[in-house]
């Protein structure tokens, strides 16, 4: 098993990503969450959660309301959480791009989860921003995760190569 890493200092203003709680802690997001593809607005919300997990940035979550859902293409993958459920994903597409695997939902999670049944989240990788107020999120280290880290977090983040056991 991967040895943690040492937690980067958290600066003023900043949370560190492990002292987040396992299983997850769910938090609402004061600021507007947006995604943004091929220059068109995807999804915007002020009633957003946060998902925070030991080790990861915030994995943000958007109500199915306040997204353009006719752009989603539901896809064969599946993936499961041991905290959440099992995981769709969801292909965007728009007469010019598609992006797969673009955003994912949990439509039967677990207990603790159920309040946000379909609510999506998305991959900051390969949208032209996904941004937490004002300031444009960078996709978390590596493919398979989707949080996304702003300066309000400190890491290191898991994705890195080497965090596999983290």
């Amino acid at each position: 098993m991967a040895r943690h890493p040492t937690p980067d200092p958290a600066r003023p203003g900043q949370r560190s990503v492990w002292d987040f709680p396992r299983p997850p802690a769910i938090e609402r997001v004061a600021a507007p969450l947006r995604v943004v593809f091929e220059g068109i607005e995807i999804a915007a919300t002020s009633r957003g959660i946060a998902v925070l997990e030991t080790s990861h940035p915030p994995v943000y979550f958007f109500p199915s309301g306040d997204v353009r859902t006719e752009l989603l293409e539901r896809t064969a993958r599946t993936s499961a959480c041991e905290w959440k459920g099992r995981a769709e994903y969801f292909d965007l597409r728009t007469e010019r791009a598609r992006l797969e695997d673009a955003c994912f939902a949990y439509p039967s999670p677990t207990a603790r989860f159920e309040p946000y049944a379909g609510w999506l989240s998305f991959y900051a990788r390969g949208m032209d921003a996904c941004s937490v107020g004002d300031e444009t999120a960078t996709p978390q280290p590596g493919g398979f995760y989707s949080g996304w880290v702003t300066s309000g977090f400190a890491g290191p983040f898991k994705g890195v190569p080497g965090s596999m056991g983290w």
